[in-house]
């Protein structure tokens, strides 16, 4: 159980009450935002008052990168949904300047501590380091957005289980052409994946390893309060996405005074009723997502997947909601929302957004060899940035 912490909690102002608010500025493509991002937006809005993060458009990202998975209006919003987050500027210039950070009235830009390279090898932040007005904040090891189209593009069942699911042997022809193309891909991301000689260390895959202290970082937050109403919903919240927040934005307008807790389900238990290799994103992962959203004040971890009589009256909850997507029954075939409706607390909740896990994973299947393509110029250029800084290093010496 984790209580969440809201926007704007905590100043690195302190005592300077008098003092013109700190203003900091971010940008960057976030594209299929993940708790790396979150973290690098939480750690710079610990560095002022206010955070200002722009936005590259599509057209931006498709000249300097290769073709992102959201839309520039998805990204736009999924941005905004992360509760350290002031305000966001739209269609933000891939190469920051210290025009734009005048525009904004930004002290000074934040960034993590690895390399972004316009489509020419250049670094985007040249101008405002040399001006003096940019601050770096440690990058979170272990994800990238090029480590999760890899896991999408490598999807099996294996490290869920060593037994075969009928979900990828078998079934449906649908399912059947599913498992095909993803044995076909995992074939075509290995190869790929052998890349340049070495690795880059922001490019490359690695393995997250969630502490306490992280989980603290994300999650300082305040207790349900008198005339709150207590609203629980359970999923898997895997990939974290748009069409979460849409869903979470509309439970969150369900009341005036909204304390929405999450109950994420394991991973097995969500390998049980999503099959495939879902989930993509471990409970720690998740955890830390769902964390960030600015809709979510508590997360239940490893929550039970019937919503038992126990759960609703240990968190004394007022309301039950759940999407418009399948309920899939229990082990033992009965419905796990079965308690709060017999209580009349239960809800179905339409977010308006089509968009699923599932959708995300076939936009990443239409434009794989793109994404290859993406991914292996954007390491080979980390990667040549790295062998000259390290000619410099010895030409010191």
């Amino acid at each position: 159980m984790l209580r969440n912490g809201a926007a704007g909690g905590g100043s690195a102002a302190g005592g300077r009450a008098a003092a013109r608010p700190v203003r900091v500025w971010c940008d960057g493509c976030y594209d299929m935002v993940h708790y790396g991002h979150s973290n690098q937006l939480r750690q710079a809005r610990a560095m002022g008052d206010y955070l200002i993060v722009g936005v590259h458009t599509d057209e931006e990202i498709a000249k300097h990168k290769g073709p992102p998975v959201f839309t520039q209006e998805e990204r736009y919003k999924m941005v905004q949904a992360i509760k350290w987050v002031d305000e966001i500027a739209p269609g933000a210039p891939y190469v920051t300047t210290l025009e734009t950070l005048d525009k904004y009235n930004c002290d000074f830009c934040v960034h993590g501590d690895d390399i972004t390279l316009t489509i020419d090898g250049k670094d985007t932040y040249e101008e405002v380091k040399a001006s003096g007005r940019y601050r770096e904040c440690k990058r979170t090891q272990g994800v990238s957005t090029t480590d999760l189209v890899g896991r999408m593009l490598l999807m099996t069942k294996a490290h869920h289980s060593n037994i075969v699911s009928h979900r990828a042997s078998g079934g449906s022809s649908e399912s059947r052409a599913f498992a095909r193309s993803f044995l076909l891909l995992r074939h075509v991301w290995g190869v790929f994946s052998q890349g340049p000689k070495g690795h880059s260390p922001w490019t490359g895959v690695s393995q997250f390893l969630q502490t306490s202290q992280k989980i603290i970082q994300f999650a300082s937050g305040k207790e349900p309060q008198p005339g709150d109403t207590i609203i629980y919903v359970a999923g898997a919240f895997d990939l974290f996405h748009i069409g979460h927040v849409d869903f979470l934005e509309k439970v969150h307008q369900l009341a005036e005074k909204p304390y929405i807790i999450i109950g994420l389900h394991f991973d097995q238990e969500v390998n049980r009723y999503k099959g495939k290799n879902y989930p993509i994103m471990n409970i720690h992962e998740r955890t830390l997502s769902v964390l960030a959203c600015r809709y979510v004040s508590e997360v239940v971890i490893g929550a039970p997947y019937a919503v038992t009589a126990d759960l609703l009256d240990h968190f004394k909850v007022t309301l039950v909601c759940h999407g418009m997507t399948e309920v899939v029954p229990d082990k033992d075939g009965s419905d796990p929302y079965e308690e709060p409706k017999r209580r009349g607390i239960f809800q179905l909740v339409d977010s308006g957004s089509n968009l699923t896990t599932d959708l995300i994973v076939q936009r990443i299947i239409k434009n794989r060899l793109e994404f290859e393509a993406r991914n292996q110029k954007k390491e080979a250029k980390e990667l040549a940035v790295l062998e000259a800084m390290r000619r410099l290093e010895e030409e010191k010496h």
